[in-house]
């Protein structure tokens, strides 16, 4: 496994589809994942630390893993097949460590708001990773960029994507 950091969102010019650009330590390796608008939405609240006055989905799966003395711990990028990305995150409950299947880009959003570490597989990487200077562009990140990321979100179809979630 190879521990990753959010570099931020991207939309593919061709398809207008977002992208999640998740990027190495060394900013060596990229790897880009394309999701869903709402996926969207949520990683890039949590990138810009917005806080809502009621519970997203993503906020409210902490808390329930808090009300049942669980941890998250890590979200992982295990696996690319037939264009499907698989995601695990792995949580403590009681001093035993479980996996539990989930989308990346759910599991991302909600490895940002615990703000535990995301890692990817080296076979995911070898699949679907690039070097840097193939990184997705524009990459939109940050509270200056929020009114332009919201008003491309509002433009795309919620349906299509490159790769299944």
């Amino acid at each position: 496994m190879v521990e990753m950091k959010v570099f931020g969102l991207a939309l593919d010019e061709e398809s207008q589809v977002p992208v999640l650009v998740l990027k190495d330590k060394d900013e060596k390796k990229v790897l880009p994942i394309w999701i869903g608008a709402m996926e969207a939405m949520a990683i890039s609240l949590a990138l810009n630390g917005v806080e809502l006055p009621r519970p997203m989905t993503h906020d409210l799966l902490l808390r329930v893993f808090s009300s049942l003395d669980a941890r998250v711990l890590a979200v992982d990028v295990v696996d690319l097949t037939d264009g499907t990305y698989y995601a695990e995150i792995e949580v403590e409950q009681g001093g035993k460590k479980k996996r539990i299947d989930c989308r990346p880009s759910d599991g991302i959003a909600l490895a940002l708001r615990a703000e535990v570490p995301i890692s990817v597989s080296e076979s995911v990487l070898t699949q679907a990773g690039t070097d840097n200077e193939k990184s997705p562009d524009p990459v939109i990140k940050g509270e200056d960029d929020a009114d332009k990321w919201a008003e491309m979100l509002e433009k795309l179809n919620v349906e299509d994507s490159k790769y299944k979630m």
